[in-house]
């Protein structure tokens, strides 16, 4: 796409977090001190600092946002991941919701342990965005797709082609935030949106695409190409 503009905002954590972080951070510093001044022995100062250091940490990593650009100028026809994890999912589907027809679905499950923010899979513009309530199934299970609670963008690229992308909560994920706004431009390397805890994302493509991830493969968000459209 000619004359691309990047809404990058260079941030190391995300905005997401940002609450969570800093009065996590105050808690545990305040404990520490009352521990550490309140009793003659160190163990129970010890004890906490090791056991919610721990957990502070797995915190810090869920909300990390590292800044990615895609290694190439040349984004035409080219899908990529929109989040980090696992591919668990690569199968054509009857989609009756919005297109009526069959579509490639492959399928991006994270884990708490992957970063959680989402990018786009494709340079475009966005058509709409709905969001569903649902259940709660384990993310990595195929009726998740469809039961779960989720948030459901649909993106067109340049040459006309429907690009439906599906972001789905887990068991554990109970908030999932979509920065795609109805009618504005979109492009690889921008934030989707977010899911808080282990979650899935499902891309829709034509059938005729050209699949470049296995089952089982780690994708790495706006990096991995997994698919290029015919």
């Amino acid at each position: 796409m000619v004359n691309k503009i990047k809404k990058l905002k260079k941030i190391r954590f995300h905005s997401e977090g940002r609450d969570t972080l800093f009065y996590g951070a105050i808690l545990i510093i305040l404990v520490a001190l009352l521990l550490w001044f309140g009793f003659e022995t160190k163990i129970p100062f010890i004890i906490f600092l090791i056991v919610f250091g721990t957990v502070y940490g797995l915190v810090v990593n869920f909300y990390r946002c590292p800044i990615r650009y895609f290694p190439s100028e040349d984004t035409d026809k080219i899908v990529v991941a929109p989040a980090d994890g696992k591919v668990v999912v690569i199968e054509e589907v009857d989609e009756n919701e919005y297109f009526h027809d069959r579509r490639l679905m492959i399928s991006i499950f994270m884990s708490p342990l992957n970063v959680h923010a989402n990018w786009f899979p494709v340079d475009g513009k966005v058509k709409f965005v709905k969001h569903q309530n649902g259940n709660y199934h384990k993310a990595w299970l195929p009726k998740a797709s469809e039961e779960n609670e989720r948030a459901d963008t649909m993106l067109t690229t340049d040459d006309g082609t429907d690009i439906l992308c599906r972001q789905i909560a887990g068991a554990m994920a109970r908030r999932i935030v979509t920065y795609a706004k109805e009618g504005e431009e979109c492009f690889i390397d921008e934030h989707l949106g977010f899911i808080k805890l282990g979650s899935r994302v499902d891309v829709f493509l034509p059938i005729g695409s050209e699949v470049c991830v296995k089952m089982g493969q780690a994708t790495t968000g706006d990096q991995t190409v997994i698919a290029k459209l015919k």
